[in-house]
């Protein structure tokens, strides 16, 4: 598999991922074609690259104008970074979002000096993201549906990755567009891995989200990062949760071990066992922003 690569989603017609090939790294971001009556896409990467999107729309022979939706799972710009792009190039989609996200799609200016922040040198693989006009920014709160036509999507909010983060619900073949909610699959090791990055990454709502997808039970998970996911979805979630909670004791307990936080983030950083998937620069990078992610969030308890 490699980046601009294109698959359908078994046991879901009318679905298909595109390998956005995000940060130069091979099955890391995933984004989602629906093809409709009303066609639309689940997130669109970071920008970089994105004639990949729309290369993969082409071979379900959905031109940029007959797009009508871009659903975003939440702001942060790995997944809503290349909306303003997709939204000039497919003149009559609208781009749905959470209302708490909303006004950063409109104008992303805090979103970009916040993600710089947040991800350090991995800045270099992100665009600069063009704004979307407000007047084609649908505002979505829980429970709110989107009608597709052929199909319905439900929003369901999972603030614990970020306020902004709802996952999509998929009548049609009982799937679950996860967002960060339900962590990332790491397909080439068959395992869930940890996303807690800064500011918002909450231990006890993240949890809860987890729960709220376990109580939808779909059939299917459908990861950001990356692609579809195991067939056992209730065990995954399950295991999710002691990921989830393991992570945060690894974090506290390090930084009491080595009596720093900076060494902290250097030993978990140096012990990453994704190396060999993402490569040395993405697996440490990600592992270093998901501890300080933590530590904000314990620090914040203390």
């Amino acid at each position: 598999m490699s980046a601009g690569d294109v698959f359908d989603v078994s046991g879901c017609p009318g679905i298909s991922f595109v390998d956005t090939g995000m940060y130069d790294t091979a099955e890391y971001g995933s984004v989602y074609v629906i093809d409709a009556d009303r066609p639309a896409v689940v997130d669109t990467g970071t920008g970089t690259n994105y004639e990949r999107i729309l290369d993969a729309l082409e071979e379900h022979g959905i031109q940029p104008a007959d797009l009508r939706a871009v659903l975003l799972t939440h702001v942060h710009l790995d997944h809503a970074g290349g909306a303003g792009l997709l939204a000039e190039a497919c003149p009559n989609a609208d781009v749905y979002v959470h209302e708490l996200g909303a006004r950063h799609v409109v104008d992303p200016e805090r979103l970009v000096e916040g993600t710089k922040q947040a991800v350090g040198d991995q800045w270099q693989y992100y665009v600069e993201p063009t704004p979307v006009p407000e007047d084609r920014v649908v505002e979505l709160t829980d429970g709110d549906t989107v009608d597709l036509g052929s199909r319905t999507l439900t929003a369901h909010h999972a603030p614990g990755h970020t306020p902004h983060q709802v996952v999509f619900e998929d009548h049609s073949c009982d799937a679950v567009f996860t967002a960060d909610a339900a962590g990332i699959w790491v397909r080439a090791q068959d395992r869930v891995r940890e996303t807690s990055p800064p500011t918002d990454f909450d231990l006890e709502q993240c949890i809860d989200d987890v729960e709220m997808i376990r109580r939808l039970d779909p059939e299917t998970l459908l990861y950001a990062h990356f692609g579809p996911g195991p067939a056992e979805t209730d065990a995954v979630l399950k295991e999710y949760e002691h990921v989830l909670r393991d992570w945060v004791a690894a974090v506290k307990r390090e930084v009491i071990e080595r009596h720093s936080e900076a060494a902290a983030i250097d030993h978990f950083a140096a012990t990453t066992t994704v190396e060999d998937v993402w490569g040395e620069h993405k697996a440490r990078a990600e592992t270093k922003m998901n501890v300080r992610g933590v530590l904000r969030y314990l620090n914040t308890r203390a």
